[in-house]
This record gives structure tokens, C-alpha cells and sequence, in this order.
């Protein structure tokens, strides 16, 4: 296998860009923009540290990012498995990608920019639920925004191909898996919805 390391190769191997490619790069939110990005409820966010790059997906019941301004998106960090990647890599290096998706539609929403955590406890507040509210807050600096063109999401038929998950591996089958079977998946799996439903927020 021979990697191409040159940019004038790679460049000839394909052709221009077209205009909507181009002119659809925007330095901060539209209206179109900011009302696509409200309704995603899902996106992954990708950063970058000294280890390497993460990529997180993130979730919520309603808009996974609260817009503060037509520059500014604020993320919350809510429960998860402790392990904070996004947020060390953020710390030790501010650029952020996020993909946003929307069940149902067949483009996505791109953003970057660059991203600072904070513990602001009015920001953190506001988003406040059940008496829950999330330790840190992504804030993040938009840089440039642009949708996504729909090739993927048709050719993998994401949201038409129905459920594809059965027979797949579980968590604790792969824990069971990666240790060798020090850790019983089948404990596991058993114990983390209870686990789950009491630190989801």
C-alpha cells in the first residue's frame, strides 16, 4: 500500500469543488443555520490532544446545544463514565469539530471552531433539570458552519434500514472480551440500565 503524501497528487485525483461547496461555509450561525443546529438532538464532538484525537458522541432530549449568540454554542457536559477525554484534550488544546444530526435527515450540520470548559455557575445553571444541573459547560467559538451533503446518510440508509443491531456484540461482552474474562459481561449488562436511568442527567 502506498500512501500519497503529496498534495499536488492528491489534488489531481480529483476535480473542483463546486459553488454551493464553497459558498456554503459561513463564519457564524445563519437563520437557516441556527434553526437546523436547534433541532439536532444528537452530535459528535471531536478534539484534539498530545494523545491523539476523540471523538464523543453527545446526546440530549431536546437541542444538544443551547445557542448563546450567532458565534457562540454551549454544550453541557452531563454524566458519563468519568473518563472526561473531550474535556482534557479541550483544556490542553481548544480546537473542536462537531457533526450534528437529525433523525430523519439525510444531511448533517458541521461546525468548527475553537472551545474553552468552564464551571460559570450561572451558565451551568441554565441548564438546570429534576435539580440536576452539569458540572462543566463546553463553550464553544465558531469558526466556520456549513451543512453537509446528503451522500452519506442515503448510501447507508441510516434511517430507513431498520433496526440492525441484532446479534451484536454487548458492552459487557466486550469487557468479557478485552479482560480475558476478569470482568462478568453478563453482571454488566444487567446492572447498567438501573445504573444508567439514575445518572443519565
Amino acid at each position: 500500500m502506498t500512501a500519497i503524501t503529496d498534495l499536488g497528487a492528491l489534488h489531481a485525483m480529483y476535480g473542483n469543488p463546486g459553488a454551493a461547496a464553497t459558498r456554503k461555509v459561513a463564519p457564524r450561525l445563519t437563520a437557516t443555520y441556527r434553526t437546523w443546529i436547534e433541532r439536532a438532538r444528537f452530535c459528535i464532538l471531536s478534539t484534539v490532544g498530545p494523545e491523539g484525537t476523540d471523538g464523543s458522541p453527545r446526546g440530549d432530549n431536546g437541542p444538544v446545544v443551547t445557542v448563546l449568540d450567532d458565534s457562540t454554542l454551549a454544550l453541557p457536559d452531563w454524566q458519563g463514565n468519568e473518563r472526561i477525554d473531550s474535556l482534557r484534550n479541550i483544556v490542553r488544546d481548544g480546537r473542536v469539530s462537531l457533526v450534528f444530526l437529525v433523525a430523519g435527515s439525510h444531511n448533517a450540520m458541521r461546525v468548527n471552531g475553537t472551545a474553552i470548559v468552564t464551571a460559570d455557575p450561572g451558565l451551568c445553571a441554565r441548564f438546570a433539570r429534576d435539580g440536576k444541573q452539569p458540572r462543566t459547560v463546553i463553550v464553544i467559538a465558531i469558526s466556520e458552519v456549513y451543512s453537509q451533503c446528503a451522500r452519506a446518510l442515503i448510501r447507508s440508509a441510516l434511517w430507513t434500514s431498520g433496526d440492525q443491531s441484532a446479534g451484536l456484540p454487548t458492552v459487557g461482552d466486550m469487557l468479557r472480551d478485552i479482560t480475558n474474562g476478569d470482568v462478568d459481561g453478563t453482571t454488566y449488562d444487567e446492572a447498567w440500565p438501573a445504573r444508567a436511568a439514575q445518572t443519565m442527567w
